[in-house]
């Protein structure tokens, strides 16, 4: 008798790992954090039960139009300055070519109406949804989700069970400030990454606050600035910070994209990075390396992230019942010199 020809879930019982875990050592998914211990006992528990990933033996539901498309919530001028972006693009279209699909991407305006990515579903353009950036007051998500369309948040909608890909921000947002306190800072100031309907933009005050808190430190919404995605929101909400009365030793921006804006405000203000302010960002982008000083910021896996999400979108669209489908990624401390320590402390 033939045996039958082991599987994904089988490497995962025997690593005593998720199958996310198992797709992202087996594909080699890069900037994913995950232990050399749990790497090698993936590959030990494959090479036992003799198992390849073998996409084309995979079998695709018929009728399809082997399409996915990420739906990211930012205008056209937005979306192609995002430097978060194009790690998340590569993620998913790697994992939709390796499946066999294609990728459409398409940005929706946030002043948009609902209806411009529904249409997308409603119209059977595309087999399912990557959704990157949630708002907690769109209906349209959560009537897709009922219905039965194929949905991944890029994002969490906390209280809900819609599958969803995403760090855990609350924590990252802790490692940020709990950072900053241990250098002795006390009046730490905050710039959101975004509006507070995005839901990460609320995870992220949660875990300042919760940071400030649990140092004894009592949390002021007068050291709180909103940014929109981009420089010169960072820019423009560091200037409030600076002209309060006792500004802040130290800010947690919650982008780097709007961290470099809070830069600039800071030295056209005649200050300096870190001896007068110090500054941690959110994101770990490309350009956090090169910015003066470079910036210490808690490092996002964009790349996993987007493997991750389309991976997970293209099991639910064939009906492969992934055992886990709100998956959280691990973020990462990355000290440079923006905060004041020792670079490449705190990794």
């Amino acid at each position: 008798m033939n045996r039958p020809r082991p599987t994904s879930r089988d490497v995962a019982r025997l690593a005593g790992v998720s199958r996310t875990t198992v797709s992202l050592v087996l594909n080699n998914v890069p900037d994913v954090k995950i232990s050399p211990e749990t790497r090698q006992r993936v590959l030990d528990a494959a090479r036992r039960l003799n198992y390849y990933p073998d996409v084309s033996a995979r079998r695709l539901v018929s009728g399809k139009t082997h399409t996915i498309a990420l739906v990211w919530h930012r205008g056209p001028d937005a979306t192609y300055r995002d430097a978060f972006l194009p790690g998340l693009l590569q993620g998913i279209t790697r994992a939709a070519r390796h499946y066999g699909y294609h990728l459409l991407f398409r940005p929706i305006d946030p002043d948009d109406p609902d209806e411009a990515y529904v249409e997308l579903a409603r119209g059977r353009h595309t087999d399912g949804l990557v959704l990157s950036g949630p708002r907690s007051d769109d209906p349209s998500l959560l009537e897709l989700y009922r219905d039965g369309f194929p949905l991944v948040l890029h994002g969490q909608l906390p209280g809900t069970e819609v599958p969803s890909v995403d760090v855990d921000n609350v924590r990252g947002a802790i490692q940020a400030v709990h950072h900053l306190l241990s250098l002795g800072h006390r009046r730490i100031g905050m710039i959101t990454n975004a509006p507070l309907a995005y839901i990460s933009s609320r995870q992220r005050l949660d875990g300042y606050r919760q940071a400030l808190e649990a140092a004894g430190l009592t949390y002021d919404p007068e050291l709180v600035q909103f940014g929109n995605f981009d420089e010169e929101s960072g820019r423009k909400a560091m200037l409030s910070l600076l002209d309060l009365p006792t500004p802040p030793t130290a800010v947690f921006v919650a982008s780097d994209m709007v961290a470099i804006g809070a830069l600039r405000a800071i030295l056209d203000h005649g200050l300096r990075v870190p001896e007068d302010i110090a500054i941690v960002g959110f994101d770990d982008i490309a350009a956090a390396r090169f910015v003066s000083p470079p910036l210490t910021t808690i490092r996002v896996p964009a790349f996993g992230l987007g493997w991750t999400a389309g991976e997970l979108l293209i099991r639910i669209i064939e009906q492969d019942q992934p055992e886990h489908t709100q998956v959280l990624l691990e973020t990462e401390l990355i000290v440079r010199r923006s905060c004041g320590a020792k670079e490449g402390g705190g990794k």
